[in-house]
């Protein structure tokens, strides 16, 4: 196998793992539904997030009580889905931080050091 199939299966796995403090993240910010989600995770990450991939994640960020979702009417279209963080996401999300931030500059120095 070559080194550019390697990468090509590592980056999406890579990505997908990040996905859910991405997530949690941007919720932080304030209340959004799933499209502008997912546009909003590309623009700022160039992480291309698939409806397969993002509905799926937001609903188990529901079951585990981190986001609540309640639809909302729009002026202007259909009602849509709109997701937010809870006191339990914003606590998880703080620990998110935390390991994310150990591990980033524990590779960083291993990068480095390389």
């Amino acid at each position: 196998m070559e080194s550019e199939q390697i990468i090509d299966r590592w980056v999406p796995q890579f990505r997908k793992g990040l996905l859910e403090f991405i997530i949690l993240l941007k919720l932080q910010q304030g209340d959004i539904y799933g499209y502008e989600l997912a546009v909003e995770i590309k623009k700022l990450t160039s992480i291309e997030v698939a409806e397969g991939t993002l509905y799926p994640l937001l609903n188990r960020l529901k079951r585990d009580g981190l986001v609540t979702s309640e639809w909302k009417t729009a002026e202007v279209g259909s009602p849509r889905k709109y997701y937010e963080i809870t006191e339990l996401g914003k606590e998880t999300l703080g620990k998110m931080k935390t390991t994310w931030t150990q591990t980033h500059n524990s590779i960083l120095n291993m990068v480095m050091q390389s």
